[in-house]
């Protein structure tokens, strides 16, 4: 942390440690400044040091006495480690860690802007992009079919019905042909002296 010696005339340097994060420090004889000074040089409200891009400066709020650098009165100075001012009387000596110079060296190398920590709001984590949705495809209709041919009545019917017929005759036919090899007598002369019997026997008187 940047460290602040404030030294009054007489008295034990005081040392004021703050983080990177401070971006201003209040310096003045009003005991709620951030770094109160008890000495008769120094004005209520002396001074403010300011977090800037890549370090501090130090800036005099109209004090009687002012900023002295080097024995001149200044209004701003950029602060840098190991520098020594006076507040008035007072030495305010200005320190920074190896790690802190570093730091504020690379912030001002690439222009990072700090930022209050009161402020400050950690980045949310970088989310994956969502995919461009593809549109589903539409369901598949399958190819109509042509609708098969009405099935046509058969002509068999009446075909079945000849051959049967063919068939009864060629069985009648068999019959006679055996009956007359068996007596000798045309089936068909049989069957009608057959009929001529029932008849005569069926007349009155008889």
């Amino acid at each position: 942390m940047p460290r602040v010696t404030i030294t009054v005339p007489g008295g034990f340097p005081q040392p004021y440690r703050f983080g990177l994060d401070s971006t201003s420090v209040a310096i003045g004889r009003l005991p709620e400044s951030d770094i109160a000074i008890d000495s008769a040089s120094v004005s209520s409200r002396h001074a403010q040091m300011i977090r800037i891009k890549g370090g501090y400066e130090l800036h005099d709020l109209g004090s009687t006495n002012g900023i002295k650098l080097d024995g001149r009165r200044v209004a701003t100075v950029s602060l840098r480690d190991g520098m020594s001012v006076e507040l008035g009387e007072v030495t305010f000596e200005f320190l920074l860690a190896p790690e802190e110079r570093a730091m504020l060296d690379m912030e001002a190398s690439v222009g990072l802007k700090p930022e209050p920590a009161e402020k400050y709001v950690s980045p949310a984590p970088q989310q994956t992009p969502n995919p461009p949705r593809v549109p589903a495809a539409p369901p598949r209709v399958p190819a109509a079919r042509p609708a098969p041919a009405p099935v046509q009545a058969s002509s068999g019917g009446g075909s079945g019905l000849l051959l049967l017929v063919l068939a009864l005759l060629a069985f009648c036919a068999g019959m006679a042909f055996r009956f007359y090899n068996d007596t000798g007598r045309s089936w068909l002369d049989a069957v009608r002296s057959k009929h001529a019997v029932q008849d005569t026997s069926s007349m009155p008187g008889k």
